[in-house]
């Protein structure tokens, strides 16, 4: 399988239309079109439905895909990496990250390095933790900033100095809004917008379920979300209220919404990671560097 094919065939599941990619790939449309026939071929797969005026993918060629666009992307990333290798005012360091107010940290080194390097660029990809991890295990991403509880087994970490605060988002017209604290038989009353995460990792484990004890299964869960901007716009709407941390939604001045925060208290502390053993771009040496002095600690070899 030759990476130049691979190319073709995300040109093609873009664009949509065998003409559409010939004409962006500057071939002729014959020559595409046996490219992804003998792409097929050596794969054994049916990979794309070629109708009168466009193509679509089978679910051969959504997972070629996907798969596809993962090799791409980590080609690129590592032909960054070697051409930054003899120039550290350039390069790319890749962030993962889930929904966090101490990504403040980050920002604040990431304002540093780009005042002395301005060559040096940041790509910061959001999800939650099974996102970012599959991500960082695959090599698509250096850093991983993280919601504990972890498992460091694999990985090298610094746990940042603050911890997000747990609570609830409401409307301010809501009963739940003149309440200072939010305990878990008010939740039992009312829908709840869940994060994914939520539902799924800490169905098994964390202080978090610690917190509901065997009540979270009860809980009338009425969405899920993945990113809060999308559950706060469900909360505007009336469908119940996020549990979610502190400091994601703007709660002020003429905001609708409220934060209201969990009793008893409940905190996480995050972590940024990285593989162990992981051989890093200059640039992304540099932001290691950087981080150990932002908190001051002593700096580990990075060679």
């Amino acid at each position: 399988m030759e990476f130049r094919v691979l190319r073709y065939f995300l040109t093609v599941a873009r664009e949509g239309t065998i003409t559409g990619a010939a004409n962006s790939l500057h071939l002729t449309q014959p020559t595409l079109s046996r490219q992804l026939m003998d792409l097929e071929k050596e794969l054994g797969q049916k990979l794309l439905v070629r109708g009168k005026y466009k193509v679509t993918l089978t679910p051969e060629g959504m997972m070629l895909r996907k798969r596809a666009e993962e090799i791409v992307s980590l080609v690129e990333k590592t032909q960054e990496e070697f051409s930054s290798i003899n120039d550290i005012i350039g390069g790319d360091i890749y962030i993962g990250c889930g929904e966090t107010d101490s990504m403040k940290y980050i920002a604040e080194v990431i304002k540093d390095i780009r005042m002395e390097y301005p060559q040096i660029k940041f790509h910061i990809y959001s999800g939650n933790a099974e996102d970012v991890i599959e991500k960082l295990d695959k090599g698509l991403i250096d850093f991983g900033v993280l919601i504990q509880p972890i498992d460091l087994s694999k990985y090298d970490n610094i746990t940042l100095p603050e911890k997000d605060l747990w609570g609830v988002i409401v409307r301010k017209d809501s009963p739940l809004a003149k309440k200072e604290k939010i305990m878990l038989d008010d939740l039992k009353s009312v829908p709840v917008i869940a994060s994914r995460q939520m539902s799924e990792k800490y169905s098994g484990q964390s202080g978090f379920l610690d917190w509901f004890g065997s009540e979270f299964k009860n809980l009338n869960i009425a969405a899920t979300y993945n990113l809060v901007y999308n559950a706060a716009i469900m909360v505007r709407a009336g469908i119940g209220c996020a549990v979610t941390l502190d400091k994601l939604v703007n709660t002020t001045g003429e905001s609708e919404l409220c934060f209201i925060p969990l009793s008893p208290k409940l905190e996480s502390g995050l972590d940024i990671v990285w593989k162990k053993h992981q051989i890093f771009s200059p640039a992304a040496k540099l932001f290691l560097e950087r981080l150990y002095q932002k908190f001051n600690l002593n700096i580990q070899s990075l060679d």
